[in-house]
């Protein structure tokens, strides 16, 4: 999840220092239950509230299977399809680190789950937000595509000192976005596809904003990581979101006027 606060101050170390194993046979009847409670609760939840391509990837990747997903497993399905592979690290990493991962087709996993006392609210991504929210996603070749693109449109703001920039068009395209799909609103964002509460939350509160997307607007919609939205960007389609980010160049993103 990222930060509001992208700079170039940090001396930028190689990705790989960050990636740890997963150590998947360290986790506990309890851990796996709690992904089994978490999965049913939310495939629930979510029904047709959430674009078509994320139960497609869900089936693809059969994350339906009972327990933790293991990377390596994971890792033989996702790669073939799309490029994408799934590494473990120990919690957030840095933005700078996290963007040249994207850039690479390199998507950090979580090597934890939250608790049974945790399951509505935890701070850091955890292995559920992570797999659940963002993988199958990944498994969509347009949506991987655009991914990859974000990451390098990061790794080139944050080097020209405008990383927030990067910033809010990743979280209002791939962690909280908004969809139109067959004429209904539908989820798009991971942040979103995850949360029990706050998936509710974005498509039937009456207490928020739903502004249409562009990567202008993105840019311009400062976002809270510590509370549901305030505002949400709903796009006209999936196909919309990817097309207007992957035109930009990081040369555009950064002759775009920014509050």
């Amino acid at each position: 999840m990222l930060q509001e606060t992208i700079t170039r101050d940090r001396p930028l170390a190689s990705w790989q220092a960050y990636v740890v194993p997963q150590c998947w046979e360290a986790f506990t009847a309890e851990d796996h239950a709690v992904w089994d409670l978490l999965f049913a609760r939310q495939v629930e939840l979510l029904g047709s509230r959430v674009v078509s391509a994320f139960f497609d990837g869900i089936d693809l990747l059969k994350l339906s299977h009972p327990g933790i997903p293991d990377v390596e497993g994971l890792n033989a399905i996702l790669t073939p399809r799309t490029g994408w592979r799934t590494v473990a690290v120990p919690g957030l990493v840095p933005d700078e680190i996290f963007f040249a991962m994207l850039s690479q087709r390199v998507f950090p996993v979580g090597n934890f789950i939250r608790t049974r006392e945790q399951l509505d609210y935890l701070e850091a991504p955890d292995c559920f937000h992570d797999m659940f929210g963002h993988i199958p996603m990944l498994a969509h070749h347009d949506f991987a595509e655009m991914a990859e693109h974000v990451g390098r449109l990061g790794t080139a703001a944050i080097a020209a000192g405008e990383g927030h920039r990067a910033a809010r068009l990743y979280w209002h395209s791939v962690e909280f976005a908004l969809a139109m799909e067959a004429g209904e609103l539908k989820i798009l964002g991971a942040g979103l596809a995850s949360s029990f509460g706050e998936s509710h939350f974005s498509l039937e509160s009456g207490a928020v904003e739903r502004l249409p997307f562009s990567v202008a607007r993105a840019v311009n919609t400062p976002y809270r990581h510590d509370a549901f939205q305030p505002r949400y960007l709903v796009s006209e389609s999936l196909d919309q979101t990817i097309a207007e980010v992957l035109a930009l160049t990081p040369e555009s993103l950064l002759a775009l006027s920014s509050c």
